[in-house]
């Protein structure tokens, strides 16, 4: 008996040595793993050693904020028509960001907004956006995971993506490209001025009607007034594209006319959307209460980066109001914002004007109307240096638009 026992003992711990050099030498595998997959281990030092803005054609500031680890982070802090007045806005909040620990995402976000003192307004959210942005591509990159891993992981696979649509065979063309959701503008040849007659109104559904001819009733089309458009004026167009059903009536009159807007809101069946001049949560605040939009439309490179942009996107949420964020800038912009749709419940359609080609080495793709979330760590992109070397720099201004008849300032 004491023979078998000792057998046995000597079999099981056998077992036994074996089940725990096979468990040693998977830990290590996981740790290689994912040391392989992660450049830096959470507890080792990582220091912010500088910022870099460049000016990128046709109006955009990319912005690599650098780190003592070689991890670089991308981010677009631009306000369209001011980027050399954002670029010096970087500048100035660089000192305190030199040194630290980037991953400190939230209190540095804090920290910037909070000791300006003179807080919000368009330059100093925009540059808090691309830095905010930039700070979220390196610790996605140090821990070697997707940003949106980060948000409590993916709450879909693709995104929908919008593009721009003023005539039919724009429509057509893109349809054939994979899209299968639009934007268009008002579309009359002359600004919109306070009071418009019949022939303005009736011009501008008829363009939109041949829009939503070409597309057919399964494509969706959005339009946006620009908050070019009085209030009178306003609830005239709507009700003439009614019954073309457009996804969305965007900014019908100008964002911080709130009250106005919740009226017209509350006089159509159509989605009301605002949001791309509106900064922080704050800002969305008297929008959701007021009940004035049923789509957000927050500027990931404005209203305050994927930080502030996750909160309002929560906000939206408690009163059932979708995210549809607005992005007319650069592939970096449209990175963050695969991540916020990517880690949103309440996300709608995503615009975007360019898929990186030309810009990054490995651009976004469509497949019918989505774009696959980004599996890469951190954003997920890469600069092309090389392609971007003959990009560098430009002097893009706002238009400067006047009413036709008598030569006074109008909104573009």
């Amino acid at each position: 008996m004491d023979r078998q026992i000792s057998r046995r003992s000597v079999f099981q711990g056998a077992l036994g040595a074996a089940a725990t050099g096979a468990l040693i030498a998977l830990e290590k595998s996981s740790e290689a793993a994912s040391t392989e997959s992660a450049p830096i281990q959470p507890k080792d030092p990582l220091k912010i050693t500088k910022l870099e803005t460049f000016l990128l054609k046709p109006r955009w500031l990319f912005l690599k904020v650098h780190t003592n680890a070689g991890i670089v982070g991308l981010g677009e802090p631009i306000t369209e028509g001011r980027s050399k007045t954002c670029a010096t806005a970087v500048e100035e909040i660089a000192p305190y960001l030199v040194g630290q620990d980037p991953r400190r995402v939230a209190h540095h976000w804090q920290a910037i907004y909070r000791h300006a003192f003179y807080r919000g307004g368009p330059i100093l959210t925009s540059a808090l956006s691309g830095i905010d942005q930039a700070l979220w591509d390196i610790k996605g990159k140090a821990l070697g995971v997707p940003v949106y891993e980060l948000f409590g992981g993916p709450t879909r696979d693709r995104v929908k993506v919008y593009t721009g649509a003023g005539r039919p065979d724009d429509i057509k063309r893109s349809i054939a490209n994979g899209f299968t959701a639009f934007k268009t503008g008002v579309g009359n040849k002359n600004p919109a001025r306070i009071v418009e007659n019949p022939g303005f109104v009736q011009q501008c559904a008829e363009k939109f009607a041949a829009l939503r001819e070409a597309a057919g009733p399964d494509i969706d089309i959005g339009i946006d007034f620009h908050g070019a458009i009085s209030p009178q004026t306003a609830k005239l167009l709507i009700k003439a594209l009614e019954p073309y059903q457009p996804m969305f009536i965007e900014e019908p009159v100008q964002c911080q006319n709130v009250d106005v807007m919740a009226e017209i809101a509350r006089g159509t069946f159509l989605p009301i959307a605002t949001g791309e001049r509106i900064f922080t949560k704050w800002g969305f605040r008297e929008i959701l209460e007021k009940g004035a939009a049923s789509i957000l439309q927050p500027d990931l490179c404005h209203a305050g980066g994927l930080t502030e942009c996750r909160i309002i996107a929560g906000m939206a949420e408690a009163y059932y109001v979708a995210i549809a964020p607005h992005n007319p800038l650069g592939p970096i912009s449209l990175a963050a914002g695969l991540h916020l749709a990517a880690s949103i419940p309440n996300f709608l359609c995503q615009e975007q004007v360019n898929l990186g080609d030309g810009y990054l080495k490995k651009p976004f793709v469509i497949e019918n109307g989505y774009i696959p979330i980004p599996t890469g760590p951190g954003l997920g992109i890469e600069l092309d240096e090389n392609a971007i070397a003959d990009k560098i720099d430009h002097d893009w201004r706002n238009p400067e638009t006047y009413d036709a008849y008598d030569g006074s300032v109008t909104d573009w």
